[in-house]
């Protein structure tokens, strides 16, 4: 799995929080109306970035775990956080979605913003589930872009809206091969007023929504659905058609 580095993790923090903020209350409240939510208020937040998502069920009172690979990622999360992390409710670890191993269990286990399609193989994505599988009581809900989604990479986004940053987006994918790339590249502004350069090559795996549900079964997880966002108890009946699709399972 990619681990971004310093300047990347900045800029995720200063641009692409959005995401996290707006699906954060639509997982809470179906979690919140499962028999399970309503009296288990633990959650691991697999590649958290930098913290929204956690800091919203932190704010929920949420006993919250936080684990991504990227240091930098992590260091920023714990600054967004710093309140929980001082009172016990929250904590931040560095570790591989795809092979880690927790002492704790948690009611909810949530990876989003397509992080998962950031694994290199299905192998590696099983991998993942059978980890969450083994440390969840409750759901796991994941979103995930499918090839259709993927096909809106082929294009160059510059993105000038803030005054301390600029990113190039340059995408491509092909719409047949397994993987999409993105090079992001950039400028962000130090404290001192100067500017640093970035530089990121980042890919998504693609994958056939059929057989990730599969993977999960396989793995053990029942109850497995496809679904949107706004959404997650209704169950959608053509995932391709999708641009990014909903898993939520049931451990």
């Amino acid at each position: 799995m990619q681990a971004y580095g310093r300047a990347f993790a900045r800029i995720y923090n200063l641009m692409w929080t959005r995401f996290a903020n707006q699906v954060a209350p639509f997982i809470f409240d179906f979690y919140a109306s499962t028999s399970v939510g309503k009296s288990n208020k633990s959650l691991l937040d697999l590649c958290c970035g930098t913290g929204q998502l956690a800091v919203h069920f932190l704010e929920k009172g949420f006993r919250v775990t936080g684990l991504d690979l990227s240091e930098h990622m992590l260091s920023i999360a714990k600054e967004n956080a710093l309140p929980y992390l001082v009172a016990g409710q929250a904590k931040f670890i560095q570790d591989d979605a795809s092979h880690f191993a927790l002492d704790e269990r948690f009611g909810l286990v949530v990876s989003t913003f397509d992080a998962l399609n950031h694994l290199e193989n299905e192998q590696a994505l099983q991998a993942c589930f059978r980890c969450a599988h083994a440390v969840c009581d409750g759901y796991f809900i994941f979103d995930l872009n499918t090839r259709r989604g993927l096909r809106h990479w082929n294009n160059v986004e510059i993105n000038d809206r803030s005054e301390d940053a600029l990113i190039i987006n340059h995408g491509f994918y092909d719409g047949v091969s397994n993987k999409a790339w993105t090079r992001i590249t950039g400028f962000i502004r130090e404290p001192n007023g100067l500017y640093e350069r970035f530089d990121e090559t980042v890919f998504n795996t693609a994958y056939e929504m059929e057989n990730v549900r599969d993977m999960l079964i396989e793995v053990g997880w029942k109850d497995v659905q496809f679904a949107r966002i706004q959404e997650l108890g209704v169950s959608l009946s053509a995932p391709e058609q999708e641009e990014r699709v909903w898993f939520a399972a049931k451990a």
